[in-house]
């Protein structure tokens, strides 16, 4: 009897590319895919890899199935924008050994800057897309989407939600098959899209697309019940389940294939049902497709295109009311925080002192923006904070960017602001650039990145130094700090700021909850000694309440003693103990 156990969406998508034969994975973790490529790690018969980028991870999938053999590239979907430059042209080339994209939606923004819908990016691509409702779909999906890719030449995308990614749900394990690597043969009209080659290539794609549409009406991931005749929900995902649980009667169709649809399937499920629903979040990509088909369908005229949807919002929309135990209004905000030691605090609280305006970018840092440091001013996507800086001192030349820096992430730095560093130097821009350096790809949960010195498997490897590299780039100036040292750190930031040369600051200091950190110190507040002044208040540390008297407390098991509210207490109040 196969052996089943209870796995997370994304465990059981990793435990599919195990059990598809798969050798190669490249990825960069961002929530809600993270966890496939840290579980596929585990896995030793799988070659898995930190890529610098998105764009990175599918040109090594690329190579992988160019090669012969199949492989995978992981991540959201704000990754996929940064990967589509590949992406499109690899649906021209079609693959070699098969090839899958994970991409993870976030309906709802539980941790991205926008809501997009892959389906779209692979309906414009011409790139099939499968889409799982459950843990064992999630394992089943993604082996029935190499065989798609290897019988219709073609990259296939596996898309996911937070929702999925994140939830557990009974998956049966069955054993790995070894596929046997596909031969190699030079092939310059198929993988060289020289413009001949891809008019042609191009041609293909379209027949492709049309076999898709017509085969997929029999795919066996799609699946047709009918019930009441009288109300029929459409529907793929995640949103099936909601479907199931407030009209367990409907009859529906679930698409297990959401580009290209299966127009026949769909055709023949209308014809059956007296009033149809197009149940999907975010985008009407199924329901627009279907009305230009000439049907009548209910969609997004009541189901709204923002946010994740849930089995309440589904009964709202039908019956006018929902089940909700309790108001939302009265649950306690608890608004997103920099953690108790966080490096990136003391670096804020220095800008905040100095009144410094930040170009912001994605990571924990973007906390940065609100109050009580309130340093960061616009955050677009990864790396952009050093080319929006670029962008304010063109626009405004070098005296108005004389209270402006760019902050970013080491893991960021390397994803994508490298690039944006090359521009500066090279159009002679005069900025300041602050690397956050704390070690680690900390928002996504602390994965190892190119300047960390280990690789996804835990190996030892070269380490980048960011100095090195930012000098080879050609910065004339560049510094390294304690991230703590805040006396230091104001000192540097003012001669950049105050200069008229690119300069790119360090700021060191490991992330509080990497694994391994010790805290030797704690810090406790004296009351007789406080002052009321507020000033350790400033720096926004969770560790730190003000009491009814107007003197602070500290909550020794918040601390984590960095030392920085000793740091701005001018009464010695705040002192560093030793645990």
């Amino acid at each position: 009897m196969a052996e089943k156990i209870i796995m997370l969406g994304n465990e059981a998508i990793a435990r599919g590319v195990y059990e598809a034969g798969v050798k190669v994975s490249s990825a960069y973790p961002g929530t809600p895919s993270t966890e496939i490529s840290e579980s596929l790690a585990k896995y030793e018969e799988v070659y898995t890899e930190w890529a610098p980028n998105e764009k990175v991870a599918a040109e090594v999938a690329f190579g992988a199935s160019f090669a012969g053999v199949r492989s995978l590239a992981c991540m959201k979907h704000v990754g996929l924008n940064v990967a589509s430059d590949p992406l499109y042209t690899f649906a021209y080339t079609g693959v070699n050994g098969g090839s899958v994209i994970v991409v993870a939606d976030d309906p709802g923004l539980a941790s991205s800057q926008n809501e997009q819908d892959t389906r779209m990016i692979g309906r414009s691509a011409h790139v099939p897309v499968l889409e799982p409702a459950d843990s064992q779909e999630a394992k089943d999906f993604v082996k029935f989407a190499y065989e798609i890719s290897e019988k219709y030449d073609t990259p296939v995308i596996l898309r996911t939600t937070t929702k999925l990614s994140h939830s557990q749900g009974v998956v049966e394990l069955e054993d790995r098959v070894e596929v046997t690597d596909k031969v190699y043969e030079r092939n310059l009209r198929k993988y060289v899209m020289m413009p001949a080659s891809a008019i042609a290539r191009h041609l293909v794609v379209e027949e492709r697309d049309n076999k898709l549409q017509e085969d997929g009406c029999n795919f066996p991931i799609n699946k047709m019940e009918i019930k009441d005749n009288k109300i029929g929900f459409i529907t793929s995902g995640i949103p099936y389940q909601y479907v199931k649980e407030v009209c367990p009667n409907a009859s529906v169709l679930k698409l297990g294939i959401v580009n290209p649809l299966p127009k026949k399937l769909i055709e023949e499920f209308i014809s059956k049902v007296e009033t149809v629903y197009v149940f999907e979040e975010l985008e009407p990509v199924i329901q627009e497709q279907i009305e230009s088909w000439g049907y009548k369908v209910k969609g997004k005229e009541l189901f709204t295109k923002q946010g994740e949807y849930s089995a309440n919002l589904l009964r709202k929309a039908l019956f006018g009311k929902d089940n909700m135990e309790f108001n939302k209004k009265d649950a306690p905000n608890r608004p997103p925080i920099l953690c108790p030691g966080c490096p990136h605090r003391s670096v804020f609280s220095v800008l905040n002192k100095l009144k410094i305006h930040a170009a912001g970018d994605i990571g924990c840092y973007t906390l940065g923006a609100v109050a009580p440091l309130g340093v960061i001013d616009s955050t677009l996507c990864m790396g952009a904070s050093i080319s929006s800086l670029h962008g304010i001192e063109k626009a405004r030349g070098k005296d108005f960017i004389k209270n402006w820096v760019a902050v970013i992430g080491d893991s960021t730095f390397l994803h994508t602001g490298v690039n944006s560093l090359i521009n500066m130097v090279y159009n002679k821009s005069t900025g300041t650039v602050i690397i956050l350096d704390n070690r680690t790809t900390g928002m996504t949960g602390h994965q190892q990145h190119a300047a960390t010195g280990q690789t996804l498997k835990g190996e030892e490897t070269y380490a980048i130094n960011l100095a090195e590299l930012c000098k080879a780039v050609g910065v004339p100036n560049v510094v390294e700090v304690n991230a703590f040292d805040v006396v230091e750190l104001e000192k540097i930031v003012k001669q950049a700021v105050g200069g008229n040369v690119l300069t790119v600051i360090i700021a060191k200091a490991p992330c509080a909850l990497l694994k391994g950190q010790k805290f030797p110190y704690k810090c406790v507040a004296d009351s007789e000694k406080c002052k009321k002044c507020g000033m350790c208040l400033k720096i926004g540390c969770p560790a730190i309440t003000k009491q009814s008297d107007g003197t602070v407390k500290i909550d020794e098991t918040m601390c984590n003693g960095c030392g920085l509210c000793s740091s701005y207490c001018k009464f010695g109040a705040i002192q560093k103990v030793e645990k």
